[in-house]
């Protein structure tokens, strides 16, 4: 061997020795922070008929009550079809769609507890996410029964998700198995719009205390759940082969779309229910200028994840484009969209 190839070896052997050093490395950092998510959820975590007070007079539900009225933050609440409507009216809407916001939340949560069983099927011993991932399932499960004890005092009549999302619940959430990158971005498609929607709803002032309970709870463990998912991908999306991390990066805005009109926007039984007219549903999901602002500004911060992972690029950027949720990413997660701006 020449000096010359010697060289050249001596530099490829460091070179590999400082990648694997750097993968120990942020594989570490990685499992720190799984083992400090495994705390707090020991440290403070709800349970749905401990820490909601479903029988105090403050949290009873009475016809009338104004408190359900929806807020113009809320898209229903802002649109002039909504705001010419009667007291009465409005108030049967804001239970009705809160009742339905949670119905299909814990469907949501439903098709996450299964996919995340699917995926720790194959987790070896001491892997630190199996203990992560198990707490949170039993904080979704809490959450499932909240969301439904909830539906079924304010609305027992609301339908939930659609049909055909039903029946797609057992085959996306064996996605955990075969593919639990594209699985845990489905996690983020879902909990992202909702995580939004509820904190801007208590920071315009909150509506009924039994749903302002409900929310607060749901943003306090779901900032775990999120910050898992992104933490997540960033650990595992750079260890993919060339040909899946391709195809993610295709699919990773599809599917943020797809599960956000999911939890979003109302299926068509229950807007008719709702009695919201076509014309004005086209509206606010997502045709008007309004809309398609609010659409882009649901998924800054998956934006910023994308950016990390380098698979917001290419072919994959008309994607995003396509689907209406490209734009700024933003600068450090929960960026309020006014800065974001």
């Amino acid at each position: 061997m020449t000096i010359l190839e010697q060289r050249e070896h001596d530099h490829d052997r460091s070179t590999t020795e400082e990648s694997a050093n750097e993968r120990d490395s942020r594989r570490q950092a990685y499992h720190d922070a799984l083992r400090t998510l495994s705390q707090a959820s020991v440290d403070q975590h709800f349970d749905a008929f401990k820490d909601v007070d479903w029988d105090d007079p403050e949290m009873a539900v009475v016809a009338n009550d104004e408190r359900w009225i929806l807020p113009t933050i809320d898209e229903v609440g802002a649109h002039p079809w909504y705001q010419t409507l009667s007291k009465e009216r409005q108030i049967e809407i804001g239970m009705y769609r809160w009742a339905q916001i949670a119905k299909v939340g814990l469907q949501f949560e439903q098709l996450l507890i299964g996919g995340v069983m699917n995926h720790l099927m194959w987790a070896e011993n001491d892997n630190p996410e199996f203990r992560y991932a198990t707490h949170e399932v039993t904080e979704e499960t809490h959450h499932t029964q909240m969301f439904q004890e909830f539906t079924n005092r304010v609305c027992p009549d609301a339908v939930g998700a659609s049909p055909k999302f039903k029946r797609l619940v057992p085959l996306l959430a064996s996605a955990g198995a075969w593919f639990p990158e594209a699985f845990f971005t489905g996690i983020l498609a879902g909990e992202e719009p909702i995580d939004h929607l509820q904190k801007a709803t208590l920071r315009s002032g909150g509506m009924h205390p039994l749903a302002n309970r409900i929310m607060q709870i749901h943003i306090a463990e779901e900032a775990r759940h999120i910050g898992f998912a992104h933490q997540y991908l960033e650990q595992h999306v750079p260890e993919l082969g060339p040909v899946k991390r391709r195809l993610l990066a295709m699919l990773f805005p599809v599917i943020m779309r797809a599960l956000c009109d999911v939890i979003m926007v109302p299926c068509k039984q229950a807007r008719e229910d709702m009695g919201i007219p076509d014309e004005v549903a086209r509206e606010i999901w997502w045709d008007s200028a309004e809309s398609t602002k609010l659409l882009r500004d649901l998924f800054a911060d998956v934006r910023m994840l994308a950016d990390r992972l380098e698979i917001r690029t290419g072919p994959a950027r008309w994607v995003w484009r396509r689907m209406g949720i490209d734009g700024r990413a933003a600068r450090f997660r929960s960026e309020p969209a006014h800065a974001a701006s």
